[in-house]
């Protein structure tokens, strides 16, 4: 008889002790960037008690594993994000990072250690498989856009004869109640844009400042425009969000500079918004700078696409959440989150969904929990069980022949 949820949830939690022994291990020993070659080894050295055919990324330190049911059909992708931040740890945790300056304060350790629970299920259950189940182990989530260089190497042609047809993956989340799933339909996360920009005018004596060409009224005079340009220009219905995040200029008290730099991000929920509000950010700040006879500078950086859940996958995510934990766990998602996710490359070429799966340390309210990014964030371990059961269910469930 196929597994039942009760039955498989039982199961991820009668192997809990592993789960949480090997995310404790990479949360000591954090990597970051595209090559995280300890993070790998380890990856490796789990699988290898597995029946998975394991290959390994040429340009970065990625792992895709294949596990291969009993028969024929489809190909579903699990992946699990491996790399940390560029954070100063400083939670007091016994299993705290020994990496000065390195932190896995996004908890990529947690989804790295769940989906490797989820591969030793689905490996106890290859008779229930009617087709291929993808381990998708990434580096480079932080900024680096890991997963193009896996689909460039072909992740989603693994299986030659079934490619990819479906993808599921899980992101923790410090500030949601433990236990929770969170998902929508359409776009889950944002796109994300970086820019910078130099305001170009003509140094001087700070007391004379009419003989100069002062730049930082200019780049003020930019900041105020680029904020009015998004509450009266953009639709609050496909919105956007533009922050100036860095200013420089100058040197000293009486010295008019020639030059102001300023960078931010763009963050938006499809792509026309997308384009419209990388040219309005360079109209806006190209036109208040001439106002003043001074030239503007303009670089853009393209980010993370949107990421954008697949209907039907996010019902099936809330329908198997609420199977697993209870109705009350599986929450349909009011609103989009503006933080950008490179998932969205391989749901731009799949059908599939990113779900966030709740994880506030017990005894603190979810509003007051440090956040994802903060060298404080605690993530509860008590909820990787249902995550390890959430990634096995959606594979056994689209796979079930």
């Amino acid at each position: 008889m196929p597994t039942t949820p009760a039955d498989l949830l039982a199961a991820a939690y009668d192997d809990a002790d592993r789960t949480v022994d090997l995310r404790r291990r990479l949360h000591r020993r954090p990597e970051i960037g595209l090559k995280l070659p300890q993070t790998q080894a380890t990856v490796l050295e789990a699988l290898a008690e597995l029946p998975v055919e394991v290959t390994t990324g040429t340009a970065v330190s990625s792992v895709v594993g294949v596990l291969r049911g009993a028969r024929p059909g489809p190909t579903y992708l699990l992946r699990a994000d491996m790399d940390a931040l560029q954070v100063h740890e400083d939670t007091g945790l016994p299993f705290a990072s020994e990496i000065p300056g390195a932190m896995h304060a996004c908890g990529h350790d947690t989804h790295v250690a769940m989906l490797l629970g989820a591969a030793r299920l689905l490996a106890e259950r290859r008779d229930e498989i009617a087709g291929q189940v993808v381990l998708m182990f990434q580096p480079g989530e932080e900024g680096l856009h890991g997963a193009r260089y896996m689909l460039d190497e072909g992740l989603l042609r693994v299986v030659p004869e079934a490619p990819v047809s479906g993808a599921f993956a899980m992101h923790i989340i410090s500030n949601l109640p433990s236990g929770s799933v969170h998902v929508r339909p359409g776009p889950m996360m944002a796109a994300a844009d970086q820019w910078r920009m130099t305001v170009r005018g003509r140094g001087g004596h700070a007391s004379m400042p009419h003989s100069a060409a002062d730049p930082v009224p200019v780049a003020a005079e930019i900041v105020l425009a680029l904020q009015s340009m998004v509450t009266r220009r953009v639709d609050v219905f496909d919105p956007a969000v533009v922050t100036v995040a860095h200013i420089a200029a100058g040197s000293r008290d009486n010295v008019i500079p020639e030059i102001a730099f300023m960078e931010g991000t763009i963050r938006t929920l499809s792509a026309e918004r997308r384009r419209d509000v990388v040219a309005a950010v360079q109209r806006v700040a190209t036109h208040v700078a001439a106002a003043h006879e001074m030239t503007l500078v303009f670089e853009h950086t393209a980010g993370y696409p949107v990421t954008v859940n697949d209907a039907g996958v996010a019902a099936r995510v809330l329908q198997t959440a609420g199977e697993l934990l209870g109705t009350p766990a599986a929450v349909a998602a009011p609103a989009p989150v503006m933080g950008a996710e490179d998932f969205s490359y391989v749901l731009e070429q799949v059908p599939g969904a990113m779900a966030f799966l709740g994880a506030c340390p017990p005894g603190v309210e979810p509003a007051d929990a440090p956040a994802n990014h903060s060298n404080l964030v605690v993530f509860d371990e008590a909820p990787l069980p249902a995550g390890v059961a959430l990634y096995a269910r959606m594979a056994l469930d689209a796979l079930a022949g």
